[in-house]
């Protein structure tokens, strides 16, 4: 069956590669074990497999010994990671401003992750989810995506930036101690999800990187960009509609391609063009939600079994099999006990 393949930004590729290099890994060399040439990076408009992005940073673990490899530096934001998404949210006029703009403009920079504010205690978490096809979400890819976006926030209010709360929804690793300096606050882990939360006064803080003349432009650019983007992947604008509609059953196709202001037989040829099948899409949209799910020990298999459209559970347990080679409860079982090779490379430091 042919599997839809999220991706990442050369911008965003370029800063993983420095902070390998930065660590004495030879980045070239590790781009290469997971089938990726480096050179690829100088192509402003290459897009980069979100599977092969999750391999780097188990590979970056293991050879460097260093588990939490996804902390360091933490006092170097990197805004150009970000590309013209980073220049949208830096001229906004205030910090929840600019996350509401990245949040606008992530599939940029990558749309293997999801970003959003969801109200907490006192303030707003910034919640990051991260797609990674078949291969388990390794703890240093989200320690790397989610302490950037902070330093980017503090780096663009020219002063410390305390979060409330950092959550992190793997096991407490044998050591917190790089996660007590990069975040500087409360740590919850085993959590619902992966995020921080900021106060409601520091998202209401002028960026002093406000630029109100350049917002036009740099909205028109990256609109600009992003219609590029969606207008050759009809299949991330399907994904979106699927998930609304799947609590109410398997959506039909011509329900997707009316929601995407198309044709039936056009959104077919389209869907064909990129090498999958509405089939394959629906099935596809189902497993992402479901690993996203079954990671929210909030969340019933059962409550689950429905919001992945399936009448009963045999057909939702079936389903889990064929995706991850076990049922729904043993796959929650074993992401939330952590990633093997990851604990391994705990062990080793």
């Amino acid at each position: 069956m042919a599997q839809q393949i999220r991706s990442t930004s050369s911008a965003w590729m370029r800063g993983v590669a420095s902070t390998f290099d930065e660590q004495g890994l030879d980045a070239a060399a590790l781009f290469a074990e997971v089938g990726l040439s480096i050179k690829d990076l100088d192509d402003c408009d290459h897009r980069w497999p979100t599977e092969a992005l999750s391999r780097l940073w188990v590979l970056a673990a293991e050879r460097s010994g260093n588990p939490d490899i996804g902390l360091v530096n933490v006092a170097a934001p990197r805004p150009h990671n970000y590309g013209v998404a980073g220049y949208a949210m830096m001229s906004s006029p205030n910090l929840q401003t600019g996350l509401m703009r990245l949040i606008r403009y992530m599939c940029l920079v990558s749309d293997a992750v999801a970003i959003t504010l969801e109200d907490g205690q006192g303030g707003r978490w910034v919640r990051t989810d991260v797609y990674g096809g078949e291969c388990p979400i390794p703890r240093q890819r989200y320690d790397y995506g989610i302490i950037n976006l902070l330093n980017l926030c503090r780096w663009m209010l020219d002063r410390p930036l305390t979060p409330l709360a950092a959550r992190f929804s793997h096991a407490v690793p044998l050591s917190i101690a790089a996660y007590n300096r990069a975040f500087q606050s409360p740590l919850e882990f085993d959590a619902p999800f992966n995020g921080f939360l900021i106060s409601h006064e520091d998202l209401a803080c002028k960026l002093t990187t406000s630029a109100p003349e350049l917002m036009p432009i740099h909205d028109r650019i990256a609109d600009e960009a992003l219609e590029r983007l969606v207008k050759t992947d009809t299949a991330y604008r399907a994904r979106s509609a699927i998930a609304k509609l799947l609590p109410d059953g398997s959506p039909l196709r011509s329900a997707i391609a009316a929601a995407l202001g198309l044709s039936d037989r056009t959104f077919q040829r389209r869907l064909a063009e990129e090498g999958l099948s509405f089939s394959d899409l629906v099935d596809a949209t189902r497993r992402e939600l479901a690993q996203r799910h079954l990671a929210d020990p909030r969340l019933s298999l059962t409550d689950i079994g429905y919001l992945l459209g399936y009448a009963d559970q045999s057909t939702f347990f079936r389903a889990s099999n064929r995706w991850f080679g076990e049922s729904p409860g043993e796959y929650r079982a074993r992401i939330g006990n952590g990633h093997p090779r990851e604990v391994e490379a705990a062990h080793e430091k």
